[in-house]
């Protein structure tokens, strides 16, 4: 008989998207793509489509933490990340315990809203993830909106990019990538920024209306690299060539915003 090894594992803290294209399903389908065995603490589920978000069901905070301690105490979590925290108690939950269980690396994706715009924890939760979570965190990867929330700055240019970037880390995390993906530019560029020197990310844009989960799958990429191990600077370009092409392959969903490609690097099936 045969024995394969363990392979690398990644743990996703995450709201469920009943569609799919977002939240832990899009986490798992992109730590599976990218060759490491994904495990989940489920936050919170929603109801959701490719439309939108029409109901939200917090899991009380307890529950997520077992779900961590659970999969730690037994097969053992190689990186980490989070998506949506849903509420200030389970922000704080979810923090003591990787605290208390040293669990890095960890990425804080600082989830606020859907695709659609719909918010995915409320307002009094912001202080919370900005002062409690994401001081823990190996890298923070928000997006423009993400950074106006947490630090109330609006990103218009590079130069605005550097600054967001500054103040990020001056919230306690070790890496900041801000996504300038909203930006209106020719190409995708991203900066990465550890509180000495910058790394730009750039890729060319694809134009589709199809990037439902878009975020959540970069961070995800971006854990599934940290967990075979590599450096932050080569895990982040990893993860944006990974939702470079998920982005390409994204496909037309339901009546709404259809989800990106997450099987883009996957062979043809037979």
């Amino acid at each position: 008989m045969t024995t394969t090894a363990q392979p690398p594992t990644a743990l996703t803290i995450a709201g469920s998207d009943s569609g799919g294209g977002a939240g832990l399903q899009a986490d798992l389908k992109t730590f599976l793509a990218c060759r490491v065995h994904g495990m989940s603490a489920v936050t919170a589920i929603t109801v959701q489509n490719s439309l939108g978000v029409s109901g939200v069901y917090e899991l009380p905070p307890h529950a997520v933490a077992e779900q961590i301690e659970s999969v730690a105490a037994d097969i053992g979590i190689g990186a980490a990340k989070t998506g949506m925290l849903a509420s200030a108690p389970i922000m704080t939950a979810v923090a003591e315990t990787v605290r208390r269980l040293g669990i890095t690396p960890f990425v804080v994706d600082p989830v606020a809203a859907s695709q659609h715009g719909d918010p995915l924890f409320p307002p009094e939760a912001v202080a919370t993830l900005r002062d409690v979570v994401i001081p823990l965190a190996t890298l923070i990867t928000p997006n423009l909106n993400e950074v106006r929330l947490l630090i109330g700055a609006e990103v218009r240019s590079r130069a605005d990019m550097e600054d967001a970037a500054r103040a990020l880390h001056g919230l306690g995390p070790k890496w900041v990538l801000v996504k300038g993906g909203h930006l209106p530019s020719g190409d995708a560029v991203d900066l990465l920024y550890n509180g000495a020197s910058f790394i730009e990310l750039r890729a060319p844009r694809h134009e589709s209306r199809h990037t439902h989960g878009s975020g959540d799958t970069l961070a995800a990429a971006t854990t599934a690299a940290l967990a075979h191990g590599l450096d932050v600077p080569s895990a982040v370009e990893l993860g944006k060539r990974f939702i470079t092409g998920a982005v390409a392959d994204s496909f037309p969903l339901g009546a709404g915003l259809g989800p990106v490609g997450h099987f883009w690097r996957v062979a043809d099936w037979p």
